[in-house]
């Protein structure tokens, strides 16, 4: 049953027979996010009967698409969004114009990322440990290109910097093909983000210093990753998908049913793959206790950096 069939009366009512669902990607085109989500859509389409388009709608570090959405999209299922880890940060921050508990509708979760810090090939940091000594010894100069402010990656890197006592510069782009570009032409000392560095490492490129997964990637087997640089952290930043709040159940479950069947898809597992993605599938019921438990987790890290927004 598709969609199209659940929602058959207002389709023809519309004259819309074989109307796309959108599926909103809050990033800019080309870098990893953007890159896996097509292709999961792609197949996910196949198991609806209709095409799901996708829409860029970059910025906020991955909140301006799912803010748009919860705010003016109708909850018919036929526009869904990404949503990132910062959709529940945000909030915690600075004053947003949605509420994460209230304004979406949880429909599968889908796979996490697995982040690194690059170096331009022909600069000087060939280590982490060389990034660290420098910035003790220039306090405050080494800047680092990232998503934005309130992003896994920025928290990221500030605990990292917190516990080594230096001081990071954070340089805010909106997606990772702008964060490529800052490294590449070093006007950044670093890049902090998400695997649309890939090709550039393997280019010989950009310099691949730290991964944040819990074991090292069978893609990178020579690169550290953070726990045994000393530091008690994994981060993968996980991610799954959400219509705006309202949607009927039956809706619900039929995305829900077709994005199971796509992650389970070999072509998609190898995709993910590619990008050291890994399927991590939540149905509906158990995505919304995690949204829940990702939410008290995120709002301790916040507070420990002092990152939370300031009330009268």
């Amino acid at each position: 049953m598709s969609v199209t069939t659940l929602l058959s009366v207002e389709a023809r009512a519309q004259d819309f027979p074989t109307k796309p669902v959108t599926l909103i990607v809050p990033w800019p085109a080309g870098g990893s996010t953007d890159i896996t989500l097509r292709a999961i859509a792609e197949v996910a389409s196949k198991h609806l009967g209709q095409p799901i388009v996708i829409e860029n709608k970059a910025g906020g570090n991955g909140t301006v698409g799912p803010a748009t959405m919860a705010a003016s999209a109708k909850p018919d299922g036929y526009t869904i969004a990404q949503i990132p880890i910062t959709v529940f940060r945000l909030p915690m921050m600075q004053q947003t114009t949605w509420d994460a508990d209230k304004d979406f509708t949880y429909i599968v979760h889908l796979t996490g990322y697995t982040f690194g810090v690059t170096a331009s090939a022909e600069g000087p940091f060939k280590t982490w440990k060389d990034v660290v000594d420098y910035a003790k010894a220039n306090p405050g100069k080494v800047t680092y290109a990232s998503p934005g402010a309130g992003g896994s990656l920025h928290i990221g890197m500030e605990q990292v910097a917190a516990k080594d006592g230096i001081k990071l510069t954070m340089v805010p782009f909106k997606g990772g093909a702008e964060t490529n570009a800052a490294v590449l032409g070093q006007h950044t000392m670093l890049q902090a983000d998400s695997t649309g560095w890939k090709p550039l490492v393997d280019a010989g490129k950009l310099r691949l210093l730290m991964l944040w997964t819990a074991e090292r990637s069978p893609n990178y087997p020579n690169v550290p990753t953070l726990k045994e640089l000393g530091y008690p952290f994994v981060f993968d930043s996980p991610f799954g998908l959400a219509g705006p709040k309202g949607m009927d159940p039956k809706v619900v479950k039929v995305l829900h049913d077709a994005f199971k069947k796509a992650i389970d898809d070999p072509s998609i597992k190898a995709t993910l793959a590619k990008y050291d993605m890994v399927a991590n599938y939540k149905n509906t019921e158990d995505y919304v206790k995690f949204v829940k438990e990702v939410t008290d987790s995120e709002r301790k890290v916040v507070d420990s950096l002092g990152l939370g927004k300031k009330t009268n």
